[in-house]
């Protein structure tokens, strides 16, 4: 389609070492939301086990936001600051990024903070706050394809030889 964004990419293009880095960061992370939905659905589904599974839930949580907040540091303070001044940041591909971004990072200080408000919860409360960590999974899981298939792809093709460099360092420090 002619004027789309996205019909001057090529998708199997090989990313220069700064957009690889933050490409070879989604892997691990994706591991971990794995683990995260695999607990949620067991909450859900074993009523046994449950407080048990949603104390894990926490722990699992609390280890992913840790991971997870270094890496979409780098994206928004780094790659996204240098993308918009080709494609600007108020409308358009890093606009979703970065609302992607806060809705992810949403559900998550919302499972965590009612989580840390309360230390003995009701079976609806357990299966509603696993639901923010399923809807943060579901969002992020979509996000990096959009990340890996779209703007990494976008940001190989802008950047010149020295804003990869720049990129390089400074998602490094």
């Amino acid at each position: 389609m002619q004027g789309c964004m996205s019909s001057m990419m090529d998708r199997n293009v090989e990313l220069s070492a700064g957009l690889q880095q933050l490409k070879n960061e989604h892997p691990p992370l994706l591991s971990m939301l794995d683990e995260l939905l695999e607990v949620c659905q067991q909450i859900e589904r074993v009523e046994t086990t449950r407080k048990t599974m949603f104390q894990e839930l926490i722990q699992k949580v609390k280890a992913f936001f840790h991971e997870l907040e270094p890496h979409s540091e780098r994206e928004e303070g780094v790659l996204f600051s240098m993308m918009e001044k080709y494609i600007g940041r108020e409308s358009g591909p890093i606009a979703v990024m970065e609302y992607e971004h806060d809705q992810a990072k949403g559900f998550i200080g919302s499972f965590l903070k009612a989580a840390e408000s309360n230390s003995s919860y009701t079976d609806k409360e357990m299966m509603e706050h696993a639901e923010l960590i399923k809807k943060a999974y579901y969002t992020l899981v979509d996000h990096f394809a959009k990340e890996e298939n779209v703007l990494f792809p976008m940001a190989e093709n802008f950047f010149t030889d020295e804003e990869k460099q720049e990129l390089k360092d400074r998602i490094s420090k």
